[in-house]
């Protein structure tokens, strides 16, 4: 064998580990970008989706059409929670949209510029699951489908809100990192020296594989967000990052995926925000799939392991 070849099969055996398997634990620098793309993708969901409520809420000619929106039978608050939270006269429907929003943007930004990030990502992580609750749905069988509602479970709907809180979730424990105000004004925020990247690579992975399955699975029903017109490139990039083989590789196809939808959203006939909004949501999973190219997608619960060793990945290995 030349020595060029002998060179390009070195380096070939170099790249192949390097690029498929990531690492176990991250240092306190990549916990440091890991937490600042999350900050920046999640930030600009609630940055955005707070404005473009807010504007609309302090605007005496469009404030009944946003709360409309959301209070129709087709909207984002269903019966239930409409009358545990406006049926007495301390709230109303607008004020309640109007502090939302508000909160949304301030902490939004907050989350951007890397203040108090450990409790703003564990309150939206739970605020996700709220609107998850929320939608009106009704999926009883023999249901009328003329009514204007969604006829889809919520979860599936509102999947990448779910995605979402995983996201925020995972912030919550690496925390602001370096690049943040908590850590100028603090002294604190730094990452641990270790991150334990096998399960926070999982939840992240996962949080973007969920998103990626359920368009695929559920293609072109009722109200169900599908990035792509190929439910089957949707459901194998899902389940490529479900199983945490290949992860760089399928965040990668994410990424393009979400790119092309972004660019397709595009319409010169709308305003900046309204633009912006139509995406808000595919900046955070931008953001996490450029991390799962970074760093790919942790060694817990890869699919080889629960082959191999089904014993040690459901109960732990064994004890001294």
């Amino acid at each position: 064998m030349s020595s060029n070849s002998k060179h390009a099969s070195g380096f070939a055996a170099q790249i192949k580990p390097a690029f498929f398997a990531g690492p176990d634990h991250l240092t306190v620098r990549q916990s440091d970008q890991v937490a600042l793309f999350l900050r920046l993708g999640l930030g600009s969901v609630f940055v955005v989706g707070g404005w473009w409520k807010l504007q609309r809420a302090i605007d005496a000619s469009r404030a009944s059409d946003l709360v409309e929106k959301y209070t129709a039978s087709n909207g984002y608050i269903n019966d239930f929670f409409q009358s545990y939270l406006f049926s007495g006269n301390w709230l109303s429907a607008w004020g309640f949209l109007t502090a939302l929003s508000a909160f949304e943007l301030v902490a939004g930004a907050a989350l951007v510029a890397g203040f108090l990030v450990r409790p703003l990502a564990i309150v939206f992580g739970l605020m996700m699951w709220s609107f998850v609750a929320a939608l009106p749905v009704a999926t009883v069988p023999g249901q009328d489908t003329s009514a204007s509602t969604f006829f889809t479970p919520a979860m599936i709907v509102q999947i990448r809100d779910i995605g979402l809180s995983g996201m925020c979730f995972t912030l919550a424990v690496l925390g602001s990192g370096s690049w943040s105000l908590d850590e100028r004004l603090t002294g604190r925020g730094a990452g641990a020296q270790e991150a334990d990247w096998s399960s926070l690579g999982l939840l992240l992975r996962l949080s973007v594989a969920i998103a990626f399955l359920a368009g695929g699975f559920f293609y072109g029903l009722d109200h169900v967000k599908s990035w792509s017109g190929m439910p089957l490139l949707l459901i194998l990039v899902g389940l490529m990052l479900a199983s945490g083989h290949g992860v760089r590789i399928a965040a990668t196809a994410a990424f393009l995926i979400l790119v092309v939808y972004c660019v397709g959203k595009i319409s010169f006939d709308k305003t900046l925000w309204d633009n912006l909004n139509a995406i808000k949501r595919e900046f955070a999973f931008l953001a996490a799939s450029l991390v799962l190219i970074r760093y790919a997608g942790g060694a817990g619960f890869r699919v080889s392991d629960l082959l191999s060793a089904p014993r040690e990945v459901f109960f732990g290995k064994l004890r001294n």
